[in-house]
């Protein structure tokens, strides 16, 4: 079992940066996908970014160019770094995990704020 816990939100004004973190309770080996989504008030969760065990990563449209998933194997971290943030930024993040070792296993955190506001 993985605990996940996000933190790192807040509120900032357009064009501000925010860097979330997600640190895991224990490693995971073999092939996983560590991600970010979102959700805003009245809308469904979408992913924001995610990257795979091998390095790959894949980033929504919306935020593609201002946004970087990275991670720290040491720290059992990944971060989302988020610039040039635009009010439509504003919603629920989650860190999620799926690992795909068996037996298979899905993990989310308890998400984190941020509101990009005047």
């Amino acid at each position: 079992q993985v605990q996940l816990v996000e933190s790192g939100g807040g509120l900032v004004q357009p064009g501000g940066s925010l860097r979330l973190s997600c640190v895991a309770s224990r490693s995971i080996f073999g092939f996983y996908i560590m991600g970010w989504y979102r959700q805003a008030p009245g809308k469904q969760r979408e992913l924001v970014a995610s990257v795979t065990s091998n390095s790959i990563t894949n980033y929504a449209d919306s935020v593609k160019g201002r946004f970087t998933i990275s991670r720290d194997n040491a720290k059992k971290t990944v971060y989302l770094q988020m610039n040039s943030l635009k009010p439509e930024d504003t919603a629920v993040y989650f860190c999620n995990c799926q690992d795909f070792s068996l037996p298979r296993a899905t993990y989310w955190g308890q998400g984190t704020q941020v509101t990009v506001s005047s």
